[in-house]
């Protein structure tokens, strides 16, 4: 009846259906089910969710996100809302990796042995370069990231493969994070690691080198990691214009999300900021 009241009298509907009038005021006003307004309230807050993380988190990370903020739905809640509403998070995509390790210098030992867990902050950092397109031309992303809580700790973008944009990064990553001398630096064995410039660095500060296997990704799994949520999560849903465009979109994901809001399965899904934040906390 509430479909078709605009087309035909109440009064004639009611006759037609054999109810009263009266009763069918009484339906039109009759409150929503309860578990039709826990439906609706549960769809608000998953599109919220989901559009404030930019389209980035499923429902596995959205449901966690729901239960910090105080409204414990089961992933498979969240699931079926988000099916019922037609949201999709990004989907990965495969990428190439641009590193050359095709010289002949001399490679470090594999001193991490893929041991990515530390129980302190700068004791082991990761290194690894990515690239990225723009309509200008090429870029290239170096990233330095602290294996205690998964956070990038010194990044910059260049249109240079060179060793300069990774002694910029690292030099980025020293003046915020202060380490002590043997903080190892673990990278894959490009041309960039390996030169005189980067291992004097290192030796300048009393850092300790550590290289991956030639062709092995998995030595360095976790900047690997950080790469694929990078492009799945923000560059293939971007178009960049140039340096200057991507430096500042790149700060945006970096600092804005990646490290002070996105959620790490390996962190209890805590932002790095926030676990290195309730760390702190509990040591004091």
């Amino acid at each position: 009846m509430k479909t078709h009241h605009k087309e035909f009298s109440v009064g004639r509907m009611a006759k037609v259906l054999n109810v009263s009038k009266s009763g069918y005021y009484a339906w039109l006003s009759r409150s929503e089910s309860k578990q039709k307004k826990e439906q609706r309230r549960l769809d608000v807050l998953v599109k919220a969710a989901f559009e404030t993380h930019q389209d980035r988190y499923g429902s596995r990370k959205i449901s966690h996100y729901l239960m910090q903020q105080g409204h414990p739905y089961s992933r498979s809640r969240v699931a079926s809302s988000m099916q019922r509403q037609g949201l999709r998070s990004k989907v990965r995509r495969k990428f190439v990796v641009t590193t050359n390790s095709k010289h002949g210098l001399k490679a470090s030992p594999n001193l991490l042995n893929r041991n990515f867990v530390t129980s302190r902050p700068n004791r082991v950092w990761v290194s690894d370069i990515t690239y990225l397109s723009t309509r200008a031309g090429w870029l290239y992303l170096v990233v330095f990231i602290d294996l205690y809580s998964r956070r990038v700790v010194g990044w910059c973008v260049s249109p240079s493969l060179g060793h300069e944009s990774v002694l910029k990064a690292l030099s980025r990553a020293i003046w915020q994070r202060r380490p002590d001398p043997g903080l190892m630096i673990h990278s894959d064995q490009g041309v960039q690691y390996c030169c005189d410039g980067f291992r004097k660095m290192l030796c300048e500060h009393q850092f300790v080198q550590s290289m991956s296997r030639r062709g092995n990704f998995w030595d360095n799994a976790v900047a690997e990691s950080f790469f694929r949520s990078l492009k799945t999560e923000w560059f293939y849903h971007i178009d960049l214009i140039d340096q200057d465009h991507a430096e500042r979109e790149l700060f945006a994901y970096i600092e804005g999300f990646y490290n002070n809001q996105r959620l790490h399965a390996y962190l209890n899904y805590l932002s790095p900021a926030v676990f290195e934040k309730l760390k702190q906390k509990n040591a004091a």
